[in-house]
């Protein structure tokens, strides 16, 4: 492409110099480039350059015609950790269409430069892409329930994992009456979540949503939270019109009614985009050992000063970590999220690594031994010898 990138029609979209580069080679093929901005059963919702402007076509995203031999994406949204790149639709996409087949038709995804994964529902090592090409994962948190801080380090460590920079929106701060009590859920937040801003906002009273609309302007933004967590709320005062239907939280829980069904991109009135999802019930980890590393980087630092490097922080001597510990310099509910993530990512990564899932294996193994020698050791007394 010649010329600024800032006056192409997608520029409020995200196309800059790098997409551009990107999609050259397909130019020659007489395929348009496009956004994708809502994927459905083999269909996709795709923002195209026309006539100086953007329109939405809805395009396939397999074989149009019998005999038609032309790759194609698969329409699937899950892949295994083995396929690497994931390369499967989904929403924030770049992708070269075929406009003139009759449906339009995706014929290639251009290459991602982020993607939020998380594992599936299912026992299977299976990685969910929920959004592409994303510069900030924000990361709604309701404070109408008791605050699941476990929970937001598990959002934390795949939002960091994604190469995208996470923000903590706590919403219906108007809900928390006492500014007093709200500094101190800000700063609870703000411990366990280590170089990410944190922000309180209410949509009712307006508060603080001139700071997130700051935040998310000029880039893509994707927002992510368990239903109830006000998200479509949220997207409807950034995109500044009714665009995602809301409905009231079950006052018995707080909990949502998955009032969002898929994964829509927005324009946004002060530049950039914003990708609304559904309702997250569960959060499996999905690859996200950088990702768990950042959020818990003060126990990564401890751990330099154990006396071993596998110190895996339970009960062997000159741990750094079980000191501070000790000290109240690390509470233990930091130590105990941090382990059971570190595990539950060993197991994801060991389903597709036959050695790897042998050494988790054994080092299982040596834990069990280790707890039922403790407790052999507690009943007959030996502790205090």
């Amino acid at each position: 492409m010649t010329g600024p990138t800032d006056t192409h029609p997608l520029s409020p979209y995200g196309w800059d110099a790098g997409v551009a580069e990107d999609f050259a080679p397909y130019r020659s093929q007489g395929l348009v480039p496009a956004r994708v901005a809502r994927v459905d059963r083999g269909r996709c919702s795709v923002v195209v350059a026309r006539e100086g402007s953007t329109a939405t076509v809805h395009a396939v995203t397999g074989p149009v015609a019998a005999g038609d031999t032309t790759p194609y994406v698969p329409t699937a949204l899950f892949a295994k950790p083995s396929d690497g790149k994931l390369r499967t639709v989904c929403t924030g996409d770049w992708a070269a269409v075929d406009l003139e087949a009759d449906p339009p038709a995706v014929r290639a995804l251009l290459p991602r430069r982020t993607a939020f994964v998380r594992s599936t529902s299912s026992k299977r090592s299976d990685g969910q892409v929920l959004a592409a090409n994303i510069d900030l994962v924000v990361i709604a948190v309701s404070l109408a329930v008791e605050l699941d801080l476990a929970r937001m380090e598990r959002f934390l460590a795949l939002a960091w994992e994604c190469g995208a920079q996470p923000l903590l929106v706590l919403t219906k701060a108007d809900l928390v009456e006492d500014p007093v009590s709200l500094g101190y859920l800000v700063s609870d937040c703000e411990a366990a979540a280590p170089g990410v801003p944190v922000l309180a906002v209410s949509a009712e009273s307006g508060a603080g949503v001139d700071d997130l609309a700051s935040a998310v302007a000029g880039g893509t933004a994707v927002l992510l939270g368990q239903s109830g967590a006000g998200k479509s709320t949220l997207a409807n005062v950034l995109a500044g019109a009714d665009a995602q239907r809301v409905q009231a939280a079950r006052d018995s829980d707080g909990k949502g009614r998955h009032t969002t069904t898929t994964r829509d991109l927005m324009p946004l009135p002060g530049g950039g985009v914003l990708i609304d999802t559904p309702g997250l019930r569960g959060v499996g980890l999905w690859d996200a050992g950088s990702g768990i590393a950042q959020v818990f980087s003060e126990i990564e630092e401890l751990a330099l000063s154990c006396r071993f490097h596998n110190c895996a922080h339970d009960a062997e001597p000159g741990c750094a970590v079980l000191a501070a510990v000790a000290d109240g310099e690390l509470s233990d509910r930091r130590l105990h999220s941090y382990r059971k993530l570190l595990r539950e990512n060993e197991w994801i990564a060991s389903r597709t690594d036959s050695r790897l899932e042998a050494e988790v294996r054994r080092e299982w193994k040596r834990r069990q031994v280790i707890g039922r020698d403790r407790a052999q050791r507690a009943g007959e007394g030996l502790d205090d010898v």
